[in-house]
C-alpha cells in the first residue's frame, strides 16, 4: 500500500512540476517557418565587467540538415550581433520626359546591415520590360553599346553611346558585383517574362553596419519609340545566410 500511494506522488510530482515545451509558428505572405520547441531560458545577461548571451532547454543540439536547409540549433557562436536588415531610400523612380538621343538617369540607393557568419545577398528582376499602360508598346533592355560591349543579365559593358538605347542598371558602391567598374557599365535587368533568374546586385560574408550602393538607372530611346506613359515594376529580395 505504502509503495503504492509513493508512486502516486511521484507521478503528481512530475505533473505539477514539469515544464511545458511551446512550439510557434511565423508566417508571411511568402513564408511560413516552424518551430516545434521554444527553449525554456536564455537570453542576454550581464554584469560589471561581462555580457553573456546564451540558450536553454533545446530537445537537442546540433547541425541539421535536409534538402535545402540547414538548421544549427543551441550554438550560441552564431549569434548575430548585427541584425538583419536592408532598405531602398526611393521605392519610385521617375525617369522624367524621354527625349531621343538624350539618355535619362534616375537613382536609388540600396542600405544592408548584416551580423551573421554566413553570406548575405541582393537580387533584383524586372517584372516585364519598361511597358505603356495598355502594353501596346514597350523599351528594349540595353545591350550597352554593342560590339564587344555587349551586356547581357550577368555581365556590365560600357554603354556611353547615345545611339545605343534600352533600358538598364549601373551600380556603384559597396558589396557590388566586380563587373560594375565604374559608372559607365551597365547591364539590363533579368526579366521574369523570360524565365530568367533574379542578379545579384549586392553581396558579402563581411560583417558591417549600413553597407551601402547605388542603382542608377538609364533609358534611352530613339526617335521612333512611340510616346506614351511607360513603367515596370523591379523585384528586390534580401536574403541573409548564417
Amino acid at each position: 500500500m505504502n509503495k503504492f500511494f509513493l508512486f502516486l506522488f511521484l507521478v503528481f510530482l512530475l505533473l505539477f512540476f514539469s515544464q511545458k515545451i511551446f512550439a510557434l509558428n511565423m508566417e508571411s505572405p511568402l513564408y511560413k517557418i516552424q518551430y516545434g520547441e521554444i527553449g525554456i531560458a536564455g537570453g542576454k545577461k550581464s554584469s560589471d565587467s561581462y555580457q553573456l548571451s546564451d540558450t536553454l532547454g533545446q530537445l537537442a543540439a546540433g547541425e541539421f540538415q535536409s534538402n535545402g536547409y540547414i538548421i544549427k540549433a543551441g550554438f550560441q557562436y552564431l549569434y548575430s550581433i548585427i541584425p538583419f536588415r536592408f532598405s531602398i531610400s526611393d521605392t519610385r523612380i521617375d525617369l522624367g520626359t524621354l527625349l531621343p538621343n538624350t539618355p535619362s538617369t534616375a537613382s536609388t540607393t540600396l542600405t544592408v546591415s548584416f551580423g551573421a557568419s554566413g553570406q548575405y545577398l541582393v537580387t533584383a528582376i524586372e517584372e516585364g520590360k519598361l511597358r505603356t499602360l495598355n502594353e501596346q508598346n514597350f523599351i528594349p533592355d540595353t545591350q550597352c553599346d554593342g560590339g564587344i560591349n555587349t551586356c547581357n543579365e550577368t555581365q556590365a559593358k560600357i554603354w556611353t553611346s547615345n545611339n545605343a538605347y534600352g533600358f538598364g542598371y549601373n551600380m556603384n558602391g559597396q558589396d557590388i558585383p566586380t563587373d560594375f567598374i565604374n559608372t559607365n557599365y551597365y547591364r539590363p535587368f533579368p526579366d521574369r517574362n523570360n524565365n530568367e533568374d533574379p542578379a545579384i546586385v549586392m553581396s558579402s560574408t563581411n560583417v558591417g553596419k549600413n553597407r551601402q550602393s547605388t542603382m542608377t538607372f538609364k533609358v534611352n530611346i530613339s526617335s521612333i519609340q512611340p510616346a506614351g506613359s511607360y513603367q515596370t515594376v523591379i523585384n528586390f529580395v534580401a536574403t541573409p545566410s548564417y
